[in-house]
């Protein structure tokens, strides 16, 4: 899942970037509230943890902007205000959640794994597919029961296809969602880690799960839903 990140302070963003991107998530930072505007119109993020102090345009002033332009994607502000005022206001605009510092980095997490459950459709906790199980708190793959080592990147990709069972993921989602800013499109890494999955998710199996649709991207499917293009 692809985060965006707006934090002035430097520590602080460095910091937190740092322990989301150990969790697998792909985090872009943005340091004022007219780049997080920016960012957030030319990136496909699936959420935005987004600071009330900001400057050239203020937290509050973001959400109100982001929600004015049509954009449904989850907020979780921060701020070091805890008035009950701040909180109904940041609400109001169009966050989503709300946590006020100083915070447990594990509040932070939870919340954030929360918000990315949420959609037209409650996402579960963990996710299975034919006989691959996801856990998404955890961060645990197993299929047919035994435990599947992954990187924090192929665990990141795997379950981004994971929340997509079924569909067809195209390569230019998959870089949207699973990579950062600095990703470059003319690279293969992508096809070099779904060849890493494959080898750690299909290899020996009696059934493939990771299909490809050649000319469209990627699908993971039930062992007998469907063939490969």
């Amino acid at each position: 899942m692809r985060i965006l990140l707006v934090e002035d302070e430097p520590h602080a963003a460095r910091i937190l970037a740092k322990g989301l991107r150990e969790q697998t998530y792909a985090i872009d930072v943005a340091r004022d509230g007219e780049e997080a505007v920016y960012q957030a119109g030319v990136n496909a993020y699936d959420l935005i943890i987004l600071d009330a102090g900001l400057p050239i345009k203020d937290g509050f002033e973001v959400c109100r902007e982001l929600r004015a332009g049509g954009s449904s994607v989850p907020v979780l502000m921060l701020t070091a205000r805890d008035a009950v005022q701040d909180r109904i206001a940041g609400l109001d605009l169009g966050a989503d959640d709300y946590l006020t510092k100083p915070f447990d980095f594990r509040e932070l997490l939870a919340r954030v794994r929360a918000l990315l459950r949420r959609g037209p459709v409650l996402k579960p906790e963990t996710i299975e597919v034919d006989d691959l199980s996801v856990d998404t708190r955890s961060r645990e793959v197993r299929r047919g029961g035994r435990r599947v080592e992954l990187t924090a990147k192929e665990y990141a990709l795997l379950e981004y296809l994971a929340r997509r069972a079924g569909e067809v993921v195209s390569r230019a989602e998959i870089a949207e969602h699973v990579w950062d800013v600095d990703f470059d499109p003319f690279s293969n890494l992508i096809e070099v880690y779904i060849q890493r999955l494959r080898r750690k998710i299909d290899e020996g199996r009696g059934s493939r799960l990771i299909r490809t649709m050649r000319g469209e991207g990627y699908r993971l499917a039930t062992g007998h839903d469907g063939t490969d293009s």
